[in-house]
């Protein structure tokens, strides 16, 4: 059970919730603070005072006021108005993400809604009712307006919903849950829609893959250096204590680990004097990708738990304030970087292929093939790998660069930080077939040198990856062993 406080949310805490499908509870003195700023909105209402968000309209219709007796309709032709999403629905996982990231910035206490709400969007979590979310129509200021909307719906009980597993309409999936769909009341429709919650998700899921990758990114290098009989002279720690970076440092200090008792790699002038830079430079590529991941995560983990509706309420309501927290620009440019990271991370892997396969540059059999000639053996892998790379570059171009006016152009400045969260995440599914190539190729250029000779732990690398594709003795469709390998990398640590 992970209790949810609004101030305490950690990449390992929404794994746990949003892959391992852990149950969440809400922190009672959180919900003392629900509670007091639902109070406040109340007052204002009662008072007939005019405020954004409670009773005008929205943008730029912000100075529109809106009768009390149309408050709540108000909220709920919000929600239905903006759900204008389009394209292929997120996965399950992201929309329970934005389940969980959404309920934990209202328990902050600033978004002014009540209790009611909060105990709906955990229900929902709890009985994983996800919303069917559209992944496309998100500019990512004034938040993640058309996801969330979409989000909300299911708890208004309309649109459909994945319910255990199964697809099916909100009203169905509520009534098999014991749940009433939600009434909205002033404020709570826009507190539902105004935010980063989209865009946080899927960052989030790309950041999780994206470390998980990089660390099998390091074991596979290492299988690779044995198979090209590598020089481990460029991994002494003299050198990268030299130039100081911390994750050069310590990719380093990984690879030498891995590579402990190898007979397979060898030392300078033995074979040659220096590597191609794709095995000499692994510290500094790797390490490089690996300092932007710590960058990403403290800008996740930060909007993970920050107040990102708009207006908040402050000081039991002496303060209703109308600023831009929804504005997903840190996140915007923390997934180009992101990106950016991933498609080098994949760049490098992709040349080490070339590497291995390549007869100019090695003394294996060529392609890797039983029979050279007769047999193709892993030729069209390095295409795969190439164009997974060239597809990478593509989706690398910065999104947070772009900016399209809105709302009459009120909304002038927009972060589309959810196109570069996507674009993330869909390099993160291409690094990991490029890995998952280059895993194949360095066991079979392993088996030629010896698998006897190996390090302990590519030995045991080895030993597993063979268990998921096959020792190449003749030629067969490669494409189910890349998407095999590449959904082992993914499942395991």
């Amino acid at each position: 059970m992970v209790i949810l406080t609004g101030n305490d949310m950690t990449l390992t805490l929404f794994e746990r919730v949003v892959k391992g499908k852990e149950c969440v509870a809400a922190d009672k003195e959180a919900m003392k603070r629900v509670t007091a700023s639902r109070c406040a909105v109340d007052r204002i209402v009662n008072n007939g005072e005019t405020v954004y968000g409670i009773n005008t309209g929205f943008g730029k219709f912000s100075d529109i006021a809106i009768a009390k007796e149309d408050v709540v309709k108000l909220q709920r032709n919000l929600i239905l108005s903006h759900a204008c999403g389009v394209g292929e629905a997120f996965p399950e996982e992201v929309s329970r993400g934005m389940l969980l990231l959404r309920v934990n910035t209202m328990l902050k206490g600033f978004s002014g809604v009540r209790p009611d709400v909060v105990n709906q969007i955990i229900a929902f979590l709890n009985e994983e009712i996800h919303p069917v979310v559209p992944s496309q129509g998100s500019l990512g200021a004034s938040g993640d307006l058309a996801p969330l909307a979409h989000l909300a719906l299911g708890l208004l009980g309309e649109g459909e919903v994945v319910a255990k597993g199964q697809k099916v309409a909100a009203p169905q999936a509520l009534h098999a849950a014991g749940l009433e769909p939600l009434e909205l009341q002033a404020k709570e429709g826009l507190a539902l829609i105004n935010g980063t919650q989209a865009m946080t998700s899927v960052g989030a899921l790309a950041w999780l893959e994206a470390a998980r990758l990089f660390d099998h990114a390091d074991r596979v290098a290492s299988m690779t250096m044995e198979g090209l009989r590598g020089i481990i002279d460029a991994f002494d720690e003299s050198i990268h204590l030299a130039r100081g970076h911390e994750e050069q440092i310590r990719t380093a200090a990984s690879i030498r680990s891995v590579l402990a008792g190898s007979r397979l790699v060898t030392k300078q002038g033995e074979l040659r004097v220096q590597d191609a830079y794709s095995l000499r430079c692994i510290p500094q590529v790797h390490g490089a990708s690996r300092e932007a991941l710590g960058y990403v995560k403290k800008q996740l983990e930060t909007e993970m738990n920050a107040a990102t509706d708009n207006p908040l309420i402050f000081d039991d309501g002496e303060k209703v304030l109308s600023g831009g927290n929804f504005h997903g620009q840190m996140i915007a440019l923390a997934m180009d970087f992101l990106a950016i990271a991933m498609a080098e991370m994949a760049n490098i892997s992709e040349r080490r292929i070339e590497r291995l396969v390549n007869p100019q540059l090695n003394d294996l059999p060529a392609f890797l093939s039983p029979r050279p000639g007769l047999e193709s053996g892993a030729m069209i892998m390095q295409y795969v790998a190439a164009s997974l790379v060239s597809e990478n570059k593509t989706l690398a171009h910065p999104a947070s660069v772009d900016s399209i006016p809105s709302s009459a152009n009120q909304e002038d400045h927009v972060s589309m930080g959810t196109t570069g969260a996507r674009h993330a995440w869909m390099i993160a599914g291409n690094l990991r077939r490029v890995i998952a190539i280059e895993a194949i190729c360095a066991m079979q250029a392993v088996e030629y040198r010896g698998v006897d000779n190996m390090a302990a732990q590519t030995r045991a690398f080895y030993e597993a990856g063979r268990k998921v594709v096959p020792s190449i003795k003749e030629d067969r469709v490669f494409s189910k062993d890349i998407e095999r390998m590449a959904a082992w990398l993914g499942e395991t640590s």
